[in-house]
């Protein structure tokens, strides 16, 4: 009788520590999920930064661009040099 007692109470302390385990197995494997989800929130949020930046460099490399097509367009108007031949002001004296 107290040999089956014995086994009893050491075949409840055995679940009671297989649940235990388990449970702590279970909150180990939601804590590295919630660490990946929140790794990979951050790698986004990093990866649209990046890209925000990269769309801004080209913007003002293309408004830069454009400014200086433009202040070149000026220039040449200004200097008369609009056209892709200038016009000789002097009549070419062929005899």
């Amino acid at each position: 009788m107290l040999h089956l007692l014995k086994n009893k109470l050491v075949k409840r302390e055995r679940e009671e520590l297989d649940k235990m385990l388990e449970e702590n197995r279970r909150r180990v494997e939601e804590a590295q999920k919630r660490e990946a989800l929140e790794q990979q929130r951050k790698e986004e949020e990093r990866y649209r930064e990046l890209e925000q930046l990269q769309r801004q460099k080209e913007e003002a490399m293309r408004r830069k661009k454009l400014e200086e097509e433009e202040e070149r367009s000026n220039q040449m108007k200004l200097l008369g040099k609009n056209k892709t031949r200038p016009k000789l002001s002097f009549g070419l004296g062929l005899k």
